[in-house]
């Protein structure tokens, strides 16, 4: 049997570009005489479609969408996945299921039993889990498959989430392989969890692993593909391209079905070229060794690029004030969508530095990217005036602070308007952590681009993306974080040193620590509670902050639900 994976990039809802893209892959396997192409979970729709599964046309439409696929599958199967109805009038009126098409026919449909409820995933509100008593191998070609969905291999760890597993319930039925269709996002510590788990699967059931996930940003949450393929000792055979769609084809024999092993040959198809390993050699291993921040770097230009394609929008702004987060977010932004494409606009203040402006315009022209110098000393002016009456004679604080930075989004919200621009967000995860940003200033956008990268991360990326050769000028870098909103200003003003800050926040936040936990690692009891203590108040800021796209293990928006008038720190 020649196996075809099929790793690509989804638009939730967008039926006729996906179906398109799926019938084109089927095509193309069919040219490489595959027997079976397999895609991602809910394929069909994209994922996570959310409360569109809520609208019955949306579960028509994904019907229709099946239809027209199978009609498409003559001399080839597929598995897709796709949201089903649920006939039984107890329990959830959905499914999240894997369609197994033969002949131009659905021959099986395998739902999904485990359902994440916990970080970004809330599956249990829209579907009813498979009942143990519904869970069936699929039979092709003479192979019985162990067909399940993503977290249907995750309950098998020493702490499980779930009073059951599939693969307990199908491996009476001895399957030859196991197939696993997923849409698992990406974050820069995920993908040796994700490796380890279906390693220890194929360990566990003595079977081969063929495991499907799916690429592209669909708003926040960024999937990475690297569909894996293990044999059933759980070495990992063959890895697929990072944040690349790709269709590989696998070729495999089973010499005596009752022996559940894999010895085959693999066969690797990309547009460029062609190479031959083999499934049953104990030496190949192709693991991805790219560092983290080389990660976090191809995440967030897919995240941009994709935000803008699938919101049918070409052109962003932002605002470059000459610090290193807007320099790094022209930088990523310019990658993403060409440097044509991007307007960085400086809008110097009475405080603005001289390097502050020179820095942003050697950035510009390394970039290339266009740019408008718009002063707001006129326009800071006005309302100061205009407030003079009620203010008095009160010293200058916060609020003319605050007036700066949001004479600063309206600029950018007028051009935004006018020309077409979609507005980037460059506050970073330190930033928005502590509440150290101006609501409707510099938090406005529509997409935030580092909000999910620390302050100390920022500068990581800014290295790695200077490797080679100086884009963002060294000033930038080395000079201290100011937001230059009064005299002399600096960061450290109002904050630690971003790197015990960043320290702090990651053991509160990504780990999950209290305050007593992190004073025990060593750090200074008044200034872990008075970073904490800020974390929380900031709350009502992060409910009004523009998209995140999500790199870490716990990013602010839908993977961290906190209450904003909730009290609580021990």
């Amino acid at each position: 049997m020649k196996i075809a994976l099929a790793q690509l990039n989804y638009h939730i809802g967008n039926f006729e570009a996906n179906t398109q893209k799926i019938i084109q892959a089927i095509e193309q396997a069919k040219k490489q005489e595959a027997d079976l192409i397999v895609f991602a979970e809910l394929a069909i729709c994209g994922y996570p479609p959310l409360d569109f599964l809520e609208f019955a046309n949306f579960i028509d439409l994904c019907e229709h969408a099946v239809e027209q696929i199978a009609s498409a599958c003559e001399n080839i199967a597929c598995i897709i996945g796709a949201p089903i109805r649920n006939t039984d009038p107890k329990g959830k009126d959905l499914y999240n299921a894997a369609v197994f098409i033969e002949h131009k026919k659905i021959k099986a449909t395998v739902c999904k039993a485990l359902l994440p409820n916990y970080d970004i995933f809330d599956e249990y509100r829209y579907f009813e889990p498979a009942a143990s008593t519904k869970l069936r191998c699929v039979d092709f070609m003479g192979f019985k498959i162990a067909l399940t969905i993503c977290e249907d291999l995750w309950n098998i760890n020493n702490n499980p989430l779930y009073i059951k597993s599939p693969m307990d319930i199908l491996i009476k039925e001895k399957p030859n392989l196991m197939i696993n269709i997923a849409a698992s996002p990406f974050s820069y510590k995920h993908h040796q969890e994700r490796i380890s788990v279906l390693e220890n699967n194929c360990r566990k059931y003595q079977l081969p692993l063929f495991y499907v996930n799916q690429v592209g940003a669909q708003t926040e949450i960024i999937f990475d593909g690297r569909s894996l393929v293990f044999n059933n000792q759980g070495q990992l055979l063959d890895e697929m391209p990072c944040f690349t769609e790709a269709i590989q084809y696998y070729s495999l024999t089973i010499p005596a079905l009752e022996e559940r092993v894999l010895d085959a040959d693999l066969i690797y198809v990309h547009p460029d070229k062609t190479k031959d390993l083999t499934l049953s050699s104990p030496e190949v291993r192709l693991l991805n060794t790219e560092s983290d921040i080389s990660l976090i770097h191809d995440a967030l230009i897919l995240g941009i690029r994709d935000y803008f394609m699938k919101s049918g929008f070409s052109k962003a702004i932002l605002g470059l004030s000459g610090g290193v987060d807007s320099a790094l977010v022209c930088t990523l932004a310019s990658k993403a969508l060409g440097p044509e494409n991007v307007m960085a606009v400086l809008m110097p203040s009475e405080f603005s530095s001289d390097h502050s402006i020179k820095d942003a315009l050697d950035l510009v022209e390394n970039l290339g990217c266009k740019h408008e110098i718009i002063p707001i000393k006129e326009a800071v002016a006005a309302f100061d005036a205009m407030m003079t009456p009620l203010f008095n004679d009160l010293p200058f604080n916060i609020a003319e602070e605050n007036i700066q930075s949001r004479c600063r989004a309206v600029t950018l919200m007028a051009m935004s308007n006018k020309f077409g621009y979609i507005l980037l967000n460059a506050s970073n995860k330190s930033e928005l952590a502590v509440g150290y940003g101006t609501l409707y200033g510099d938090m406005a956008g529509a997409i935030s681009v580092i909000g999910d990268i620390y302050k100390m991360q920022v500068y990581e990326l800014c290295a790695y993306i200077n490797r080679d050769q100086e884009t963002i000028p060294k000033n930038i870098l080395i000079k201290p974080p100011s937001a230059e909103l009064r005299p002399g200003q600096k960061d450290s003003d109002s904050l630690p040193e971003y790197n015990i800050l960043d320290q702090i926040l990651f053991e509160y936040i990504e780990l999950k620590k209290s305050p007593k936990a992190i004073i025990s690692l060593g750090f200074d009891e008044t200034l872990v509670y008075r970073i904490l203590k800020l974390v929380n108040m900031a709350e009502f800021k992060r409910y009004q902050t523009p998209p995140i796209l999500r790199v870490s293990p716990k990013a602010f928006g839908l993977g961290r639900r906190m209450p904003i008038v909730g009290k609580y720190l021990s």
